[in-house]
């Protein structure tokens, strides 16, 4: 096992391998490669240009790109400073996007090249950025990220004094109100969670810096930098993956010869259809983690059978810092069994009960809300104490919003989800956003939005509208409409027109038995 005593934070995670491993590379993106030395010396840089802005400890700058060898350089940069870093997601709308940018106040905005024209077009709205970076070609007044550290390429370290505690990282997750909330994680969020990791002892969690892990999943998510950091701590070799495109993801397992991954079940469907599939070289892989979303038993046979590894599954959330328990790949069979419907038993030092209405813990196979403690709980929601008091309790027990159960081993069940909340594709999709943008149609009258299953997605946003007297708006206007004013990946797949939703005698929408038979005879209600 790895440990690193001398890593406090995440400022010291490049300190640390740049004494010890300068020359080794740390990443790799297309044609370009950074050594932790580099990558020691471009985080101080950037640090150095933080402070020169006026970024003080604790101020938020936001990153709005794909995934790129540089944003570890901000993130790093932005903890030597003692900021705090907002990755958005860039599949959000403008106005979504917007939002979190004025929500986090954040100062300055790192624009990936491929949406400066989108920026462009709708910064002006934007309360509190001052300055706007391109990690690209500069654009007009506009710098580079590389003129913008430039004048701070020989900066010393700046080494400002920061807690454990402090703030690092701000993911945004959707909320069931619609407006998403910052999930404030911390370094001690990061860096406690690998040692609990590790501990298991087991090969998936035990890094070395002779891994090469594939940096798949957007780093905007909890999935991306969570799992990349994993392999950074222990000064591995990641490869990033820009854009996800079945082939060239293919491609660069055989020509890295990588030997980790996290993938969501949607990744793993996609690279099995490729054709290149078939005859790629795999050989290299030894773990593969899936999570994010349940998978379907016919889909992890058959990628057992190609890929020939072991397969771990990890359940967890934004607000854990990731993952809080696993599916150790001795449990996995392709014939099944009972526990490959579970997400797994709690990693060392993290806990895990369920409760009812009461807050009662309930014995096992009673389903329940699952709760959840460690030193990986969220610090809080950005500017909600009162949303942070609703998730955290006065111990530290997390509400998951998921309900399920706990067999006597100990294994978690995901039975249904509390809220109301859709996985598609490992996207998280909340339907009162969905439902919020559609009832704007001049022809709906009502709406309702749920996840139906998918074999592609997992699940899929369905819409159940009631229209308007002498209205006849085909599926395809409603799902345009959408698209005018949400993200892609939130619209919904499919429409259908109902006389009325149902409702109790307070006017609540009765969503279980409206899903139910888009459900019918599956044993959960996920899929």
């Amino acid at each position: 096992m790895a440990y690193y005593p001398e890593i406090r934070t995440l400022a010291d995670v490049p300190r640390h391998h740049a004494r010890v491993r300068p020359e080794a590379i740390a990443l790799v993106e297309g044609d370009k490669q950074l050594a932790y030395a580099e990558l020691d010396r471009r985080s101080t840089a950037c640090a150095a240009a933080l402070i020169a802005e006026g970024v003080g400890p604790d101020g938020r700058i936001a990153v709005l790109d794909k995934n790129a060898a540089d944003y570890f350089a901000l993130l790093f940069g932005a903890a030597k400073a003692g900021a705090v870093l907002v990755p958005v997601n860039w599949r959000l709308a403008a106005p979504e996007i917007t939002y979190i940018l004025d929500d986090c106040q954040a100062e300055i905005l790192f624009v990936g090249p491929d949406f400066v024209p989108a920026v462009r077009y709708f910064h002006g709205d934007f309360k509190t950025v001052k300055k706007i970076v391109v990690m690209g070609p500069a654009d007009g007044d506009w710098p580079s990220f590389d003129d913008w550290l430039a004048s701070h390429d020989n900066a010393a370290d700046p080494k400002r004094e920061l807690a454990p505690e402090q703030s690092v990282v701000q993911l945004y997750t959707s909320g069931t109100t619609g407006n998403p909330k910052g999930v404030m994680l911390t370094h001690d969020n990061f860096l406690a969670n690998i040692p609990m990791r590790e501990s298991t002892g087991e090969g998936w969690a035990t890094w070395t810096p002779e891994d090469v892990a594939q940096v798949a999943m957007p780093l905007f998510h909890i999935g991306g930098t969570g799992s990349a950091m994993l392999g950074v701590y222990n000064g591995a070799k990641m490869i990033i993956t820009r854009d996800f495109e079945p082939g060239q993801v293919l491609k660069q397992i055989e020509e890295h010869r990588i030997s980790k991954v996290f993938y969501v079940p949607a990744v793993l469907l996609f690279l099995l259809q490729h054709p290149a599939s078939q005859t790629t070289d795999f050989s290299s892989f030894k773990y593969i983690l899936y999570g994010a979303s349940p998978i379907p038993l016919d889909l992890l046979r058959k990628a057992i059978a190609v890929f020939k590894c072991d397969f771990v599954q990890v359940y967890g959330m934004t607000e854990t810092t990731g993952m809080c328990t696993y599916l150790p790949a001795e449990d996995h069979d392709p014939a099944g069994n009972e526990r490959m419907r579970s997400a797994g038993k709690p990693l060392p030092g993290i806990e895990v009960k369920v409760i009812d209405a009461e807050g009662n813990t309930l014995p096992p196979r009673q389903v329940g809300e699952i709760c959840t403690r460690s030193s990986g709980v969220m610090k809080g929601y950005w500017g909600r104490p009162a949303d942070t008091a609703k998730t955290i309790d006065e111990d530290g027990w997390l509400r998951t919003g998921d309900a399920g159960y706990l067999d006597e081993d100990g294994y978690v069940y995901i039975h249904d989800r509390v809220k109301d909340m859709i996985v598609s594709g490992g996207e998280n999709i909340y339907p009162a956003e969905v439902e919020s943008a559609l009832f704007g149609h001049p022809a709906i009258a009502d709406v309702a939005v749920i996840g139906v299953p998918d074999d592609k997605w997992g699940e899929a946003v369905k819409a159940v509208v009631v229209l308007k007297p002498d209205t006849r708006p085909s599926e395809q206007e409603i799902i345009d409409f959408a698209r005018s004013r949400i993200a892609g990946y939130k619209i919904p797949r499919s429409v259908d027109f109902v006389e009325h939703l149902p409702r109790n005698a307070t006017g609540k929408l009765l969503k279980r038995e409206l899903r139910e038979p888009y459900w019918a005879g599956r044993s959960r209600r996920v899929n």
